[in-house]
């Protein structure tokens, strides 16, 4: 094959293309699309997540149109015309015909493609874009629009008709495309879904967009294309042999392109054992493992099991999600020194294997909604990962693999949450686990109370009557393995004046239970396991077995071991209960999601410090919304600070307050403000207003065919601050985290100082301003435009801050407070009852502390707390964890633990859009337009003046030729 003919087939095809509107009718469609999918379809800005996932999530259909319209005439009006014989004699072969005709339609479609950058440059300039995805979305774009193309050429061969060309290539394409579409795998389990996977160009491309170039997806769309361009040779070739021809030659024409159509196309099942050869193009390695992943698997002694629990019956939205975590295990395997063996079990095969799910390791089906070929269906399905090493063992459910956001009305985009993270974090915990012991009660320092809560036996179901036998004798036998670390009560809630009944319905909500929903039978029959400050109820198994009882109680003692896990005393404020709210005691924030984050890396300790100490296996402090702390609660903290410690502090001069009717921001006295002075930091009497800020989220009801709803409109908000690259710190704890809310924060004020390292964490917008207006409501005129006015003075202002080094104490030269409270209780304790301690409380002021001390502010008692995590999620429908994840990531670094600080904020949709104006967003998108608009422009102003030049050239041959002529 010459170059220099295929070449000049494409010029000439391109010319043709460019010679009549097609070319610039092809181009202005394919931008007019995508464009149009891009910002309407997929709303680009309402999904509020800075990737370009819309402009390629469109683009396997897109292309299946397109392409066939770009191919329909390149053969079939070569036949129709009759001219398919006059090419015959020319001097190109057939081949170079073929590679030449496609090469053009190839080009045509790089162009159209180029002329898209635009859309990534925009997001970019908005928002944190990983360029990887990009550039990986582009790449499939070519090969996946190359297949259709060849595939239109090839049926552009077989046919004179350009209608039923383009309908048979459109019929085709999408065929190629709809075989892994979830509308057809739905219907068939996991096997056959893999299969049509394999063998569909939707999945190939979506597995190429999401930043990996393995190569095996490269070869199949290159196979397919070669595959096609050989039959379109064939198809060609074969049109022009008479029916009396060489019979011998044919014969090898057939068996020649069969062998090599058939070898390129079973490569593929070859190719499909290499799982190696791939490039991870994404910003942070993120479907690669990390070396903190592999470090962990270096550590490992003995055997590690990852088995992967996977209904073949699943749910449309996760059955995608398989083969990716298959992938990912893998790559676990690959790097665990033949130490890693992953297993992929179908527990409804095999109903053994599902019995050990269920009994030992407590690991059930999750019931699902799945249509089949006639009718919508409940099935149990699996979508489970068991990590075992030892006799420890780590399960993670499709709740913790999975995050759901709201894409539209009624649809839900479903991805994988982290599962590098959620993995390694798995296999560390049972690393250490294993490391640290062979009984759960080597890691526990402390005495544990089991108390169960259970009826008599005569009111009790008959299989909890025996149950309550079974439970006392494993009681027994674990005492006596615990050495002294576990006691155990029964107590009948209903014996006697059932107070008991009364005061755990006060202290837990514990209610009677019945047995059915129609039973009148009521009793109790709860387990828990009690500590200092620690209650945590173990739920009856399923099964009502002993293993699983025993399970259970054994889960719920690791919340009370410490072990190599790092201990993190949470500090929040208390619940207000129901009946003072009802009274008008406001309710207080609540932290919840934050400790849950906490709880899944390290062991969170609840307490209130009003005991004047903190618990001894601290590692580090976290106090929430601080109220009106004691000088026992200041105390605490200052002592712990003196003793080369780390405190947390989320504390701001106001807290946000919902009525009703209104939202105004409550001064917050917090009882820390002149401690914290004292060590340098002052928190503003004022709030941070930002123009660079997160909506706010406005409930509208709405009437539609007499139903009503409610939609949220989202509103700008200048008191969410929105905190980028250029407000973060120098500080590892930001690794992975794009972006930062700070509600309703307060400015702080840093003292530098010789004996302390002051770093500013977070710092506002430099058009940001202050405000002191209680009334935080949002606003907006009667055209719907932001009615907050800047001040006058605008400036960046610090809305976190880091102090490290040598402190002095606050009560330096003082009395300790704890020796107060000693006299005073010594002082009421009567002679005739216990008698007090002679040596009362012994307690010192440690007046300096050593220069590993740290003291951590966030001037915002809200943007932590579960209605503002909730609130701020609510623009995507998702919960907002990226404020949560830092605080993770700030135990690490305390702790010198920063192997998961990279790994940890990968989720598919923690890169958001900073908040922008309806009139920005149209900017914005009509920039997009006008650029698609100039592009073609200037590809007609380039067409023009290569036409023109090549006019020039022919004429100045014709000169030439003319001058030499009257010369001779």
């Amino acid at each position: 094959m010459r170059l220099r003919q295929v070449l000049g087939v494409a010029s000439k095809e391109l010319t043709q293309f460019f010679a009549t509107a097609l070319g610039y009718l092809f181009l202005g469609a394919f931008l007019l699309l995508t464009l149009f999918t891009f910002f309407w379809v997929e709303a680009f800005f309402a999904r509020n997540i800075a990737d370009v996932r819309p402009l390629f999530e469109w683009m396997p259909v897109l292309l299946v149109f397109l392409a066939a319209a770009l191919t329909m005439r390149m053969w079939s009006e070569e036949r129709r015309s009759g001219t398919l014989e006059f090419l015959a004699t020319l001097p190109v072969s057939t081949g170079e015909w073929v590679v030449g005709k496609f090469l053009a339609c190839w080009s045509l479609l790089a162009v159209a493609l180029l002329l898209t950058l635009p859309l990534p440059l925009t997001v970019s300039v908005i928002g944190d874009l990983d360029w990887g995805p990009v550039w990986a979305g582009y790449i499939a774009a070519m090969l996946l629009g190359g297949a259709y193309i060849a595939i239109g050429l090839f049926v552009s061969a077989l046919t004179s008709s350009q209608i039923v060309s383009l309908l048979l290539a459109t019929l085709f394409c999408g065929v190629f495309y709809l075989a892994g579409s979830s509308t057809v795998t739905g219907l068939f389990g996991n096997a056959v879904q893999e299969v049509l996977a394999s063998v569909s160009s939707g999945a190939r491309f979506e597995a190429i967009t999401r930043g990996i170039l393995d190569l095996r997806d490269l070869y199949f769309f290159g196979s397919v294309l070669a595959a096609f361009l050989v039959l379109n040779v064939y198809a060609l070739e074969r049109s022009r042999w008479a029916e009396d021809g060489n019979k011998v030659e044919h014969r090898k024409w057939h068996l020649g392109t069969a062998l090599l159509v058939t070898n390129l196309l079973v490569a593929n099942v070859w190719m499909s054992g290499v799982t190696s050869l791939r490039v991870d193009m994404t910003q942070n390695n993120l479907y690669s493992l990390s070396p903190a992943s592999k470090s962990y698997l270096d550590r490992l002694a003995e055997p590690l099991l990852i088995r992967g629990y996977f209904s073949s019956k699943t749910h449309p939205a996760l059955a995608p999600l398989v083969p990716r975590i298959k992938d990912l295990l893998a790559e676990y395997e690959v790097h665990g020194n033949g130490q890693v063996r992953v297993e992929m079990v179908d527990p409804l095969l095999d109903p053994e294997l599902e019995d050990e799910a269920n009994s030992k390791y407590g690991i059930t089906a999750a019931t699902f909604q799945v249509p089949d070929r006639y009718q919508t269906s409940l099935v149990n399905s699996y979508f489970d990962v068991l990590i075992e090493y030892g006799d420890e063992y780590e399960v993670l459910s499709f709740r913790d693999l999975i995050e759901v956001k709201v894409a539209g009305e009624g649809e839900l985009d479903v991805q994988l949450k982290n599962p590098e993270f959620d993995l390694t974090r798995a296999v560390k915990q049972v690393l250490y686990g294993f490391q640290g012991g062979g009984s759960v009660f080597d890691n526990i320092n402390q005495p544990v109370r089991f108390v169960g809560y259970l009826s008599a036996d005569d009111k009790l179901p008959e299989p909890l009557r025996g149950m309550k036998y079974e439970l006392e004798g494993l009681l027994a036998d674990m005492q006596e393995e615990a050495g002294g670390k576990l006691d155990f009560q029964i107590l009948d809630p209903e014996a006697g004046d059932a107070s008991v009944a009364l005061d755990i319905a006060e202290r837990f909500g514990f209610q009677p239970m019945s047995a059915s929903l129609f039973d009148e039978s009521l009793f109790f029959f709860y387990l828990t396991l009690q500590g200092e400050e620690t209650v945590v109820q173990i739920a009856v198994p399923n099964d009502l077995s002993a293993d699983g009882l025993r399970r259970g109680i054994e889960e719920g003692l690791k919340r009370f071991a410490t072990g190599l896990l790092k201990n993190v005393v949470l500090v929040a404020p208390e619940p207000v209960p129901a009946y003072l709210q009802q009274q008008g005691e406001p309710p207080t924030n609540q932290f919840t999601q934050l400790q849950g984050m906490l709880s899944g890396d390290f062991n969170v300790v609840t307490d209130n410090l009003t005991s004047g100490v903190v618990p001894a296996q601290a590692d580090l402090v976290m106090v929430m919304d601080p109220q009106d702390f004691t000088p026992k609660q200041v105390f605490a903290l200052d002592q712990y600070l003196m003793k080369g410690g780390t405190v947390v502090l989320s504390s701001g001069a106001y807290a946000a307050q919902f009525t009703p009717t209104s939202l105004i921001a409550a001064p917050r006295t917090s009882g820390l403000s002149e401690w914290l002075q004292h060590h340098g930091i002052e928190i503003g009497s004022s709030l941070v207003m930002d123009p660079q800020n997160a909506m706010f989220p406005v409930p509208v009801t709405r009437q539609a065919g007499g139903f009503s709803f409610t939609d949220y409109a989202m509103l700008d908000y200048p008191y969410f601050a929105d905190i980028r690259d250029a407000g973060f710190g120098d500080n590892a704890a930001f690794a992975g985290i794009p972006q930062i809310t700070v509600s309703w924060g307060s400015p702080l004020l840093l003292q530098p100082s010789q004996d302390r390292t002051v770093t500013p964490l977070l710092t506002s917008s430099a058009e940001s301003w202050l405000s002191q207006d209680t009334d935080i409501m949002p606003r907006i005129d009667e055209q719907g435009i932001s009615a907050f006015v800047p001040g006058a003075d605008r400036g960046a202002h610090v809305l976190a801050g880091a102090v490290q080094g040598r402190f002095e104490s606050y009560f330096q030269g003082q009395q300790s407070p704890l020796l107060e409270t000693s006299d005073d209780q010594a002082a009421n304790t009567s002679d005739e009852q216990t008698p007090p301690n002679p040596l009362g409380v012994v307690s010192a002021v440690i007046e300096k502390s050593s220069e590993a001390a740290r003291l951590i502010v966030f001037g915002s008692n809200d943007f932590l707390s579960d209605q503002t995590i909730q609130m701020v999620g609510s623009v995507d429908g998702t919960l907002y964890l990226n404020s949560v994840q830092l605080m993770a990531n700030l135990v690490d670094w305390v702790t010198e633990d920063e192997s998961l600080v990279s790994i940890r904020a990968r989720g598919n949709f923690n890169r958001t859009l900073p908040g922008m104006e309806p009139d920005q967003q149209s900017m914005w998108e009509g920039l997009n337009y006008f650029a698609a608009l100039l592009g073609v422009g200037l590809v007609w102003l380039f067409v023009r003046y290569r036409r023109q030049a090549a006019r020039r050239r022919q004429l100045g041959w014709l000169a030439s030729d003319s001058v030499q002529g009257e010369a001779a």
